[in-house]
């Protein structure tokens, strides 16, 4: 099939390159350069570097308006192809492929819509992740169903960890709905069941509440962790927490109470600690929470807090 395949982030490369080894692409498009890093160097999106690096052509829009709806009509495309591209598709680039588009979303739909799937689900402790395939609508993911996956999920992982496993595994789903719609095969069913929104994450999703248990906070360590990153405040001191997991065989401290051991500094919760690995003072490099803590200190009574 003739396909456009819109997408911006290193989630969407598996699809990209899997489409793109059966099917003529006839043009990537993702958000323009932006600046990344202390020096702010303008950089193409991971898409962009795998579109040029797979010799496609690359449409860089910021939104899918005017000028970026007349280049994709006039490559005639049979189908669209999103992943992760960070814009709408609106009418008349809605209808212009002769099948639509096709979305694919880390999500079991209609669980999780929105824009931080992977992130809110895991915030919210759910034990079961997932795949969907789905066709694009004016309303957000509320399209009809072309396939869906569960996935099994790596234990502990953090957010960014269980994207890149979805990646592939969507990658895989999306390439057999291709073909289903290829050869008329392909069957799309309405969304059943409960509707829950996931929508971007802010900073003030990764303030760590110690008041809560233990597996609350852990979860949602994993769910921001790496972006926008897990933080508390220390006296005035914000700092950002790179590692922990709950702590194994640890006596309860009172919520936000900091005890420091050989090889791990312990934070007290509603339930038992949560052991702090790795920590990124504001300003400063990461290092082991325990190395920081030495330094930190000058009171023990010093807790943590939002």
């Amino acid at each position: 099939m003739r396909l456009v395949f819109a997408g911006t982030p290193a989630a969407a490369i598996p699809t990209l390159r899997t489409l793109a080894a059966s099917h003529e692409v006839v043009a990537v498009v993702t958000r323009p350069d932006a600046p990344l890093g202390r020096k702010r160097v303008l950089t193409s999106s991971p898409v962009a570097q795998a579109a040029e690096e797979l010799g496609l052509p690359i449409i860089k829009a910021a939104r899918l308006d005017d000028e970026a709806t007349g280049r994709i009509t006039a490559l005639r495309p049979e189908l669209g192809v999103i992943v992760a591209y960070g814009g709408l598709v609106r009418e008349p680039l809605l209808s212009t492929p002769e099948h639509g588009w096709i979305n694919l979303h880390f999500s079991l739909l209609p669980a999780w819509r929105g824009a931080a799937p992977v992130q809110r689900a895991l915030i919210a402790g759910v034990a079961e992740l997932g795949v969907s395939v789905f066709q694009l609508v004016p309303a957000l993911d509320a399209g009809a169903v072309f396939g869906a996956r569960v996935v099994p999920l790596p234990p502990d992982a953090n957010a960014d960890v269980v994207l890149d496993v979805l990646a592939y595994d969507g990658a895989g789903l999306t390439a057999e709905v291709v073909a289903g719609i290829a050869s008329g095969t392909a069957v799309a069913v309405p969304q059943e069941g409960e509707v829950s929104l996931a929508p971007k994450l802010t900073l003030e999703d990764g303030v760590l509440d110690w008041t809560v248990p233990v597996e609350e906070i852990y979860s949602r360590f994993r769910g921001v962790t790496p972006e926008p990153g897990a933080h508390t405040t220390v006296g005035a001191l914000r700092v950002k927490v790179l590692d922990a997991a709950p702590a194994v065989d640890s006596e309860p401290l009172a919520p936000g109470e900091i005890a420091a051991t050989t090889h791990a500094l312990l934070i007290g919760t509603a339930t038992t600690p949560l052991e702090v690995r790795r920590v990124q003072p504001a300003g400063k490099a990461p290092m082991k929470a325990t190395d920081w803590w030495r330094g930190f200190r000058g009171d023990d009574t010093i807790r943590a807090g939002a």
